[in-house]
């Protein structure tokens, strides 16, 4: 029997980390992993983001999981640090990207007293996690870790989260190491692969809907060269507009809140749809009713890495469980030269007429703003925003790039566009970063321009201010016209703040000021932020507030 070196359990851990290609984790310190952080004193080859906020802690882990592939990797405290840290939790669940919490906790001694800060983490995160966990035991850290490694990864990709007893950290144990754990390779059936074509060169109006778990950088480039050879229409799911190059020929536009109307229509009219990596969730299908659940006279394919996912809602026609990436890579490869439609060149000609940004008549037009930016940022330039009807503008008029250029909560969460913005930064130094944040949206994890200026990093910041949670506005003008109630903010000047922070910014409440505003912060280095102050009434880029009063009446 081999012999181990004895080490402490939280020495056990942060080895696991590395060997699973663990190089950076975000926290908020906390007294029930001292250990953990006293031996990453002596681990340069992780990067310790010290944050602000445990919810920020839980977005930038679930943003560095979208970028990379592999686990983002939090640490928090017992009680209200894992409380806190739920929401990016939840956002990597509904999301489908792969994250690992590890939670600090009290005495295993201490358990079932309702000790300090106790809370039963297992109960607590089941409904929000793929798995949920506690070692008790330091020899089983390395079985632990690789297996949330497997977990985080494997089929449709999510959270795991894993609470660490404060004393088994500090046990000693005479243990192996697990090797790295790399997601199961998941190709095609062949014989799936042979019916999906006959069923698409049988068709007359296809439609695709890509994006979603698994997706990656390889899924985007053979599904682009796969989809501009046969000529087939596809849409982004919501918030999944980096799947494809927006410049590709055939890209029709994105699904979610506010879409092109004609891509709606386009996709009524298929009699076949073709999602890959998309649950077909309530956004993407507006409340399941473009897309019913029974879909009568349309034949649904459905690829999906999690056989889970497949027949779980949708009647699915022809389900195929594999990764994105292999199945594009095999309709790339596959002889389709016999399948041939018009319709792509024409679904990106209708997007490419909706991404035009057409004058508003209203002081600060976001609109124009957007498309100042695209004239002036790069075109690779990584866009994050957090929840709120602002980031409406963005993803109409912006042409995202091929993965990663959004980071974007299909959860719905706000304030997510700044700790996004800072893993975003502090991943991608020589990228340009955008965090787009509503004024509502902001302050729920504004603090985390703190940690921007902690880590010099380089990331602009976009406030957009019309003094009321909007979105909230917008359907209580829907719902009980003239009637608002609680939803109305005062708010701080963003731009003072900012500059208390050490950062660079300035104020622009007029459409002729944005430009000149955006060229004076891309001279500058660091945090730059611009606060927009905007007029409530432009509640969206597709109406007013009065109008939807009228409608209303």
């Amino acid at each position: 029997m081999t012999n181990y070196p004895q080490r402490t359990g939280a020495q056990i851990l942060v080895d696991q980390l590395l060997l699973q290609g663990c190089d950076r984790i975000f926290t908020v310190p906390g007294e029930s992993f001292l250990s953990v952080l006293d031996v990453l004193h002596d681990t340069p080859q992780i990067d310790t983001i010290v944050c602000r906020q445990e919810g920020g802690v839980g977005f930038m882990a679930a943003a560095d999981g979208n970028m990379t592939g592999r686990p983002g990797v939090a640490f928090v405290t017992r009680g209200p640090g894992a409380t806190n840290a739920s929401i990016g939790v939840h956002v990597a669940m509904q999301d489908s990207l792969p994250m690992i919490l590890f939670i600090g906790d009290v005495d295993r001694d201490m358990r079932d007293r309702e000790g300090f800060q106790e809370v039963d983490f297992q109960a607590m995160f089941a409904p929000l996690a793929k798995w949920a966990a506690r070692i008790d035991n330091a020899a089983r850290i390395p079985e632990y870790v690789a297996r949330a490694y497997a977990t985080a990864m494997a089929g449709r990709p999510g959270p795991v989260v894993i609470a660490l007893p404060e004393d088994m950290l500090r046990d000693l144990a005479s243990v192996a190491d697990r090797p790295r754990v790399d997601a199961p390779e998941q190709d095609p059936d062949a014989a799936a692969m042979g019916v999906f074509m006959e069923l698409l060169a049988n068709a007359s109006a296809p439609v695709a809907i890509i994006g979603g778990a698994g997706w990656n950088g390889g899924a985007a480039h053979y599904w682009a060269e796969f989809a501009t050879r046969v000529g087939l229409p596809t849409a982004a799911a919501f918030r999944r507009q980096d799947a494809i190059d927006n410049q590709c020929p055939v890209y029709a536009g994105n699904l979610g809140y506010g879409p092109n109307p004609k891509l709606l229509d386009r996709i009524r009219a298929a009699d076949l749809i073709v999602a890959v990596g998309a649950r077909l969730g309530e956004a993407t299908t507006d409340g399941y009713s473009l897309i019913t659940p029974d879909h009568p006279g349309q034949i649904l394919v459905h690829v999906h890495p999690d056989p889970n996912e497949l027949n779980r809602v949708y009647r699915t026609d022809l389900p195929i469980c594999a990764y994105p990436h292999e199945f594009a890579e095999m309709a790339a490869l596959w002889d389709s030269d016999i399948i041939a439609f018009d319709a792509g060149a024409a679904a990106h000609a209708e997007w490419r007429e909706w991404n035009k940004v057409v004058p508003f008549d209203t002081a600060l037009d976001l609109g124009q703003c957007v498309g100042a930016m695209r004239e002036k940022l790069p075109a690779d330039t990584i866009i994050c925003n957090g929840a709120g009807n602002f980031s409406g503008w963005w993803h109409r008029h912006w042409a995202y790039a091929p993965m990663v250029s959004q980071l974007a909560p299909t959860a719905g969460a706000m304030g997510y566009g700044v700790p996004a913005a800072v893993a975003a930064a502090r991943r991608n130094p020589d990228k340009m970063v955008v965090a787009l944040a509503g004024d509502g949206d902001f302050l729920m994890n504004g603090q985390e321009l703190a940690t921007a200026v902690q880590y010099g990093l380089n990331m602009l910041v976009l406030v957009i201010d019309n003094g009321a949670y909007g979105t909230i506005r917008m359907h209580q003008e829907r719902e009980y016209p003239a009637r608002p109630s609680a939803t109305a903010l005062h708010n701080p000047d963003f731009a003072a703040l900012a500059r208390a922070y050490g950062g660079w910014a300035t104020s622009v409440d007029a459409t002729a000021d944005f430009a000149p505003a955006l060229d004076a912060a891309m001279g500058q280095r660091g945090l730059r932020l611009i606060h927009l102050k905007t007029d409530v009434e432009r509640i969206s880029a597709g109406t007013t507030l009065s109008a939807l009063r009228d409608r209303a009446r």
